[in-house]
């Protein structure tokens, strides 16, 4: 299985810095096409991926209700992988790959971004979860405490309640993982132009700080 994707290429030719963004459950590449636009940083490519599973029009990286996902986080996680390895071939290099994902895909952001080999240049993940925590801290790469998180939620999530996400990033902050945690006044959505910002602010200062 290859993971479907999209490349928005920026208006910088010069550019080796890409974005990797994985949307939430029953979306799909399409939710975001108004994002590089939005981000509008000079030097950053987005490359727009779709779920592997079909999920009600849209996709999703693993079932709902989120019971027993271990094997489909695996196999997501597996595909990630490879398509981060597939990005190294066409000349990215790790170090200028951000992944961004919002819910199932920030969850699929921080998975994948504790795991990998390789130093990226960031992590952005939004109205998300992490998946077993103490877990992750004892399966994590050598590169993982090299990570730069950005992890941002809802003070009214009605899906995915405020207390039970930061006792999850509480949990991999104390385990020595580099997170940024940002909370809005929001439910399970975007909020706007002020949470843009933070991330277009933590994007800039991790492109001029490799």
């Amino acid at each position: 299985m290859k993971l479907e994707t999209d490349l928005v290429v920026t208006a910088n030719e010069d550019t080796t810095h890409l974005m990797i963004v994985l949307h939430g459950l029953g979306d799909s590449m399409e939710g975001y096409r108004w994002l590089p636009g939005v981000m509008n940083i000079p030097g950053l490519n987005c490359l727009l991926v779709n779920a592997p599973d079909e999920y009600y029009g849209g996709f999703s990286w693993f079932p709902y209700p989120p019971d027993n996902i271990d094997a489909e986080v695996k196999r997501s996680g597996e595909l990630l992988f490879k398509l981060l390895d597939e990005q190294r071939e066409r000349g990215f290099v790790p170090e200028n790959i951000f992944l961004f994902g919002f819910s199932q895909g920030c969850l699929m952001s921080v998975e994948v971004g504790l795991r990998y080999p390789h130093r990226l240049a960031g992590i952005i993940g939004i109205s998300g979860w992490a998946h077993k925590p103490p877990r992750l801290l004892a399966e994590q790469s050598p590169a993982a405490k090299e990570q730069r998180f950005l992890i941002t939620h809802g003070t009214m999530d009605p899906l995915l309640p405020l207390p039970m996400v930061k006792a999850c990033f509480d949990e991999l902050s104390a385990g020595g993982i580099n997170i940024d945690w940002r909370v809005f006044p929001k439910e399970h959505t975007i909020y706007g132009e002020s949470e843009m910002q933070a991330i277009r602010e933590f994007v800039k200062r991790s492109m001029n700080n490799r």
